[in-house]
């Protein structure tokens, strides 16, 4: 069940993309009386799975679901009608319109998707507000377990308070994005700050350690399920463990100290049970485990038993539109910068490109709308900046000979075109293997 929740989440994102895509190339098409010959969502190679023609347009889907497209008559894309482009120029084509109008109908994709992405940031402002903890009430800093983060310099208990100089207000997810994306970090340890360097592979180092976030919330050991063979029978779930070996504790990372250093010894607790503070003795096992499975406690009990003060704001509808606007620019910037480093092959972060299987796992096993929409929004950025990239056979690729036309007042010839389209679908196939071999090597060989 979970893989058709994942698999329908996949679908459903890729699709709403790739339908909005291209009706932003069809509408002005329309309007500037273009014809269309086919509108696809996937790709109809020999065979379609549905179509219809309704007017001069036929509608349909193809049974190969990597992307879609617009046929648009007298246009040199991927479908190289060379037939049709030998014939003389109609007034319904493409190539026979004002190279402005040209430009607009080629614009429109990357135009709808940039679009949605702000409207989605917008609706989500609005319907859900703003849930976070204020990053100057992390008194006793964050959690910071991953291995890359550690190597860097990084320490369990350090507050971030600033990356490459931008203060931090809030703790999010997008704290992880910025650290990644950043060269230097501010930190507070033990009341001194100090600036800690990301080095340049930092990238390709959190490729071969285990996944998990830069830096996290540091939780209280509270206690979810009893193992049917441990020896701690006097542990109830819902206990939230408060001392151990006389030694009293916030954190659950504080507690896998002591654990470690009590390996095979039974030694006295203090669990917080109803309320109440109880007395336990706990068996700690070679492995310097309790046997139990840990609970998960939601921002809302955190706040109660004094962890953390949760913020929240909400927006109404005109309040939504500048904090989605702001959120949508913060990562379409922060997508800019990522494809720069991807092209810079000191930091490894080429390694780290993915295809459709990458794509894949980003969506959760169970269904989330909120969750749904903030990586729809994130894709439809991705989508609309690659599609913006100067290479023949993506849009940005039309884009730059139409400038080029626009500015020296020259067409370039059919023939040339036909061989930049022909060396842009060599590029994209190219990077196409590359990103899904890097899938295929990853899962095979690991990471």
């Amino acid at each position: 069940m979970d893989i058709v929740i994942k698999l329908s989440q996949f679908l459903l994102s890729l699709s709403l993309l790739i339908i909005l895509h291209e009706l932003g190339h069809f509408i002005p098409a329309k309007l500037f009386k273009t014809r269309v010959e086919k509108f696809y969502l996937f790709f109809d190679v020999k065979y379609s799975l549905l179509k219809k023609k309704i007017g001069e347009t036929e509608y349909g889907i193809g049974w190969l679901p990597l992307g879609g497209y617009v046929k648009i008559s007298g246009m040199i894309d991927e479908s190289m009608d060379k037939e049709q482009m030998a014939l003389p120029p109609q007034p319904w084509e493409f190539r026979s319109k004002p190279a402005w109008q040209r430009l607009i109908i080629m614009l429109g994709g990357v135009t709808v998707n940039f679009i949605l992405a702000f409207i989605i940031y917008i609706g989500m402002a609005f319907v859900y507000g703003d849930i976070y903890v204020a990053n100057a009430d992390l008194k006793d800093g964050l959690l910071i377990e991953n291995q890359a983060m550690q190597e860097a310099g990084f320490k369990t208990g350090d507050k971030i308070i600033a990356v490459d100089g931008e203060k931090i207000i809030k703790f999010d997810n997008d704290i992880n994005g910025k650290i990644v994306m950043g060269k230097q970090v501010l930190i507070e340890r033990n009341g001194t700050e100090q600036n800690i360097t990301i080095p340049s592979n930092f990238i390709d180092r959190l490729s071969k350690v285990e996944k998990r976030p830069l830096v996290e919330l540091r939780m209280p050991f509270a206690i979810g399920a009893i193992a049917p063979e441990s020896k701690n029978t006097a542990l109830e779930p819902k206990d939230i463990m408060i001392a151990l070996n006389g030694q009293k504790i916030k954190y659950f990372d504080e507690a896998k100290t002591i654990l470690d250093e009590n390996k095979g010894k039974t030694i006295s607790a203090t669990v917080l049970r109803d309320q109440k503070e109880t007395q336990v003795q706990v068996v700690v096992n070679n492995d310097g485990k309790l046997g139990v499975q840990l609970g998960g406690l939601g921002m809302e009990s955190l706040e109660k038993l004094g962890y953390y003060k949760v913020s929240k704001e909400e927006f109404g509808l005109l309040a939504s539109v500048p904090v989605g606007i702001e959120k949508g620019k913060n990562q379409l910037i922060g997508y800019g910068k990522q494809l720069k480093m991807i092209f810079s092959p000191s930091t490894g972060a080429y390694k780290q490109v993915g295809g459709f299987k990458a794509i894949f796992d980003i969506f959760p096993n169970t269904w989330s709308w909120e969750v749904f929409w903030t990586i729809t929004a994130l894709l439809s950025i991705m989508l609309g900046v690659m599609n913006l990239l100067p290479i023949p056979a993506l849009d940005g690729g039309h884009v730059m000979f139409l400038l080029y036309e626009i500015v020296s007042g020259k067409k370039p010839s059919d023939k040339f075109l036909e061989n930049a389209q022909m060396v842009g679908f060599v590029l994209l196939i190219t990077l196409l293997l590359f990103a899904n071999g890097n899938d295929i090597y990853k899962a095979v060989i690991g990471r």
